[in-house]
């Protein structure tokens, strides 16, 4: 299981909320099975709903 503070440390490259929704769609693909949504990511962009957006990333691959 991985936890999205861990994938945005892992990752510093990322630099906004965009990026990350692509990290976290291809961290699916690759055949992450569970992810916690443990901290607000905290780049400009993000959105109110940052959380539904990651999950749909997550589980449907959906942009």
């Amino acid at each position: 299981m991985a936890t999205l503070s861990e994938l945005i440390i892992q990752h510093p490259e990322i630099e906004s909320f965009h990026h990350l929704v692509a990290l976290v769609r291809r961290r699916a693909e690759d055949g992450e099975v569970f992810l916690q949504f443990d901290v607000k990511p905290d780049y400009v962009d993000t959105p109110r709903n940052w959380h539904w957006q990651l999950e749909a990333a997550f589980t449907r691959g959906d942009p």
